[in-house]
């Protein structure tokens, strides 16, 4: 029976990467289509994943034999920090960091990722893979971070209703396959970045907000501020790349347990190094400074990918500057049509 990929969030930043992937590598490829393979890139236009009956009929719909599960409420730092809280001026920022309502974030991953797992296991799926993140780790932890520790502690309270939703679907993995013997599995990426991004200044991650800001500094001749100290080390992998391994995982790996998606940890790039980056590839040539009243987020969290690279083999990660340049370029080509938000 021809394998159909059910891929939710699929109109988002890593599955339009994996449509581009799919489409582009060699037919019968590692990474490419295989012949007679289905692949539906499902988005909330097709359902609301909250909603368990909506759930349901998407898969008899499809009737999917595998799924990539990315759909998820997400957001940046700041809108981590902002989202359910009327920030007023006169708010200290020692009384902000303590403050964060998170319960829009743990409520709706859970009941989106509890639907899906749940009609997955319904509709007999053989395997599905579901997208984590480095912030479901402890915020006090021994670095590197690797597969065993996510358990190990709270995480960072700038985004624990997210982080706490996650950690459950690795919980909840280990019960279907002990309880129904399934092939439930999860990815752990690290920060991703690439064309298809949220720029959203209000929504976004660090570097597609840092690009739309830069852009929009240079067109309007205002100065880049970026905010925090820019010390803050990251590990940033490039969409397409984290496309590959997605596609890699759903084909060759059958354990339970989840693995770190991500360049090494000896590739860490800080705020300001990426920062520098967009400039250049902006082609901005105007004030640059940072704003240090602004909150840095976790300084750093270095996550091991010793595990994926004993399995997967010789992987070619693209260099960060040339995925950067891409993705700039991107951005600039797609203006009009990118993710954006309010436009100034």
């Amino acid at each position: 029976m021809p394998a159909v990929v059910l891929v939710t969030g699929g109109t988002g930043l890593v599955g339009k990467a994996i449509k581009h992937v799919v489409e582009t590598e060699p037919v019968g490829s590692r990474f490419g289509k295989k012949e007679g393979e289905t692949w539906i890139f499902a988005s909330t236009k097709d359902g609301d994943l909250r909603d368990a009956e909506q759930t349901r009929l998407l898969f008899e719909q499809y009737q999917p034999t595998h799924v990539i599960h990315l759909a998820a409420l997400v957001g940046g730092l700041f809108k981590n920090m902002k989202y359910k809280v009327h920030l007023l001026d006169s708010f200290p920022s020692t009384i902000l960091t303590l403050i964060y309502p998170q319960l829009t974030f743990l409520r709706d991953n859970i009941l989106i990722n509890d639907n899906v797992l749940h009609a997955a296991h319904a509709h007999k799926a053989q395997k599905v893979i579901s997208c984590l993140s480095t912030c479901v780790f402890p915020d006090k932890v021994e670095y590197p971070l690797d597969e065993t520790k996510i358990h190990n502690g709270l995480p960072h309270e700038s985004n624990f209703g997210y982080a706490h939703a996650k950690r459950m679907v690795d919980v909840q993995n280990h019960a279907y396959k002990e309880e129904f013997g399934c092939n439930f599995t999860s990815a752990i990426p690290t920060n991703v970045f690439g064309p298809s991004d949220n720029f959203d200044l209000e929504d976004s991650h660090v570097i597609p907000g840092l690009i739309h800001k830069c852009y929009l500094a240079k067109k309007n001749g205002t100065p880049f501020v970026v905010s925090g100290t820019g010390k803050p080390l990251r590990q940033f992998i490039y969409s397409r790349d984290l496309a590959k391994l997605f596609i890699w995982q759903l084909r060759e790996y059958d354990d339970v347990e989840p693995v770190i998606l991500s360049v090494g940890e000896n590739e860490e790039v800080s705020i300001k190094d990426v920062a520098d980056a967009i400039v250049k590839a902006v082609g901005f040539e105007g004030q640059y400074t940072f704003d240090t009243d602004r909150a840095d987020g976790q300084f750093r969290k270095p996550a091991s990918n010793k595990k994926l690279l004993g399995l997967i083999g010789g992987f070619e990660f693209t260099p960060f500057k040339e995925a950067l340049d891409t993705t700039v370029q991107w951005f600039l080509q797609n203006y009009d049509n990118a993710r954006t938000g309010n436009r100034l």
